[in-house]
């Protein structure tokens, strides 16, 4: 059974880690750029609706789901015994990472923008906007690691 639940797994694991290094990326490349062109005014409840919206199922599953499916697919490689588990486990180890600085770094970020945001605070953007943005990196780079790992898995399977 093992061996007929690994590819999906990671086929899924694949799409689901790709969905969250692009999401990543996308706030590297144009969200977090476009914010810094304009005032506080706008950063801060931008933002603050931003990280609202994403308190959704469609958001968790990617977010989530990546982890279970990376974890069910290293599992599934475990117990069949395949060429897939090292770059696998590097995946998770990864994905891993990429969690512990959301919510380690960016959640509380968030949270603390949402507070300062309610009390009028002018340095809000100020204490926001730079640590969010390099702990947005270093998980991006985390998950696209992640993604690349799972790629790697994907041809060591076939081959």
């Amino acid at each position: 059974m093992p061996d007929a639940l690994h590819l999906p797994l990671l086929l899924l694991a694949t799409v689901t880690t790709g969905l969250m290094a692009g999401f990543y990326y996308a706030f590297a490349c144009a969200v977090m750029p476009g914010l810094a062109r304009t005032r506080d005014d706008v950063v801060v409840p931008a933002m603050v609706a931003v990280n609202t919206a994403v308190q959704n199922l469609l958001f968790a599953v990617g977010f989530f789901g990546s982890f279970l499916l990376v974890a069910g697919a290293l599992l599934t490689g475990v117990l069949a015994g395949g060429a897939t588990v090292l770059p696998t486990a590097a995946a998770l180890a990864l994905y891993v990472l990429s969690l512990v600085v959301t919510f380690r770094v960016n959640i509380p970020l968030n949270v603390g923008l949402e507070v300062a945001a309610t009390r009028g605070d002018a340095r809000a953007r100020r204490d926001f906007e730079r640590p969010w943005v390099r702990a947005n990196a270093v998980r991006g780079l985390c998950a696209t690691a992640s993604l690349a790992c799972l790629a790697w898995a994907l041809v060591v399977h076939e081959a």
